[in-house]
């Protein structure tokens, strides 16, 4: 009897492929659209309807799902997470935000709704496996490892830091072997309208829009000034959880010199600290205090050394950890790194292995503690 996997099928071409390499290797494959965002009303931070929203690419998505499902010859289910999605990753989102830390809501929407929710709902169908279009790897076993996927450039496993070993059981990453130009001209030999559909970006699910003007519906914030460490005001801002550390778009500083960016924020003053030079000291640091750890295997030792990633994106370098509780590790880096930004992930690896990672709650240099 053929194993059955349930695909999270997006409308995008990546999980397209997923569900065409799962038919290739023999499984009884189905596919699930996700509904996780009302696309056509806002809320207030209760849940209460705002402001219409006459943009709707999730609806759209949706199309492209029925159209892949039917080329393909898969059930396709459509199930509605909106409630899961609010209460689990987009009220810790604004939650976030209040404080003046800078969240990744796609850690979020993977450790509750993608391999958490969908999983449960998967099981409960019949599923064996659950598969994702992600750039990623697993290899299953007694124990269960996450790792890189072949596509350096594309590479998912930063987000997906926070599931646990149970969740990696039921996995399955089907293109993770592969790179992106691969995977769209296997959607073109398939004949799929999708196979050149841009790549979403912005927030996890509800997608590309003005962020700021997005956070307004949600968190009305003060404007105040902005200054440089020394206390010279050279501007205004609309509110500090809008901006994020290394930030240069969006400040309206002119006069001479150097481009400005973000360097520090403090949330009970409401002030934003600026500098100019995108090589500038205080966006610099060499030691980070992170909690929420999620380890998949093998528990860190103290002094051991690894490799990590502070943003997506990013270059691993070179730490070394500590513990300084039961959820709290210190990380020091082998040279100063830009812009590590408080409640975005650090997130470890050995080679091509992804070791598991936390928050980001305090930035220092040596023993400086930045206004982040």
């Amino acid at each position: 009897m053929k194993e059955k996997v349930i695909v999270g099928l997006s409308g995008g071409v990546d999980s397209a492929v997923a569900i065409i390499k799962l038919l290739e290797a023999g499984y009884d494959v189905e596919a699930m659209f996700m509904r996780n965002w009302d696309a056509w009303t806002n809320h207030d931070i209760l849940g209460n309807p705002t402001i219409g929203d006459s943009l709707c690419p999730q609806e759209i998505d949706y199309q492209d799902a029925i159209k892949v499902a039917d080329k393909l010859g898969v059930k396709l289910h459509r199930i509605d997470f909106v409630d899961q999605y609010w209460n689990d990753v987009f009220l810790s989102f604004l939650s976030e935000y209040e404080k003046g830390r800078t969240p990744n809501p796609d850690i979020l929407c993977n450790k509750y709704i993608k391999f958490a929710s969908f999983l449960k709902h998967a099981l409960s169908l019949g599923a064996d496996y659950i598969a994702m279009g992600h750039y990623a790897r697993v290899i299953h076993g007694e124990k269960h490892y996450l790792l890189r996927g072949v596509d350096e450039n594309k590479d998912q496993t930063y987000f997906l830091s926070q599931l646990t070993g149970e969740q990696l059981k039921y996995s399955l990453f089907p293109i993770g072997d592969m790179i992106k130009p691969e995977v769209r001209a296997l959607a073109k030999q398939y004949g799929l309208e999708v196979a050149d559909k841009k790549d979403s970006t912005g927030v996890c699910f509800i997608g590309e829009r003005n962020f700021k003007q997005f956070l307004q519906n949600y968190l009305p914030a003060q404007k105040g000034l902005m200054k440089t460490m020394d206390g010279t005001v050279v501007g205004e801002h609309d509110g500090v959880m809008y901006y994020t550390i290394g930030q240069r778009k969006g400040l309206n500083i002119g006069g001479p010199g150097d481009p400005w960016f973000v360097v520090g924020k403090d949330i009970k003053t409401n002030t934003l600290y600026v500098g100019q030079g995108k090589e500038q000291a205080l966006l610099y640091g060499n030691r980070v205090i992170i909690s929420g750890i999620n380890i998949f295997n093998e528990p860190f030792v103290d002094g051991e050394k690894m490799s990590a990633k502070f943003r997506y994106r990013q270059k691993d370098v070179d730490v070394t950890v500590k513990w300084l509780g039961q959820d709290c590790l210190e990380v020091k880096t082998m040279q100063p790194v830009k812009a590590i930004t408080p409640g975005q992930a650090c997130v470890f690896y050995r080679g091509e292995y992804c070791l598991g990672g936390g928050t980001i709650d305090e930035v220092y240099y040596n023993d400086e503690r930045r206004l982040y």
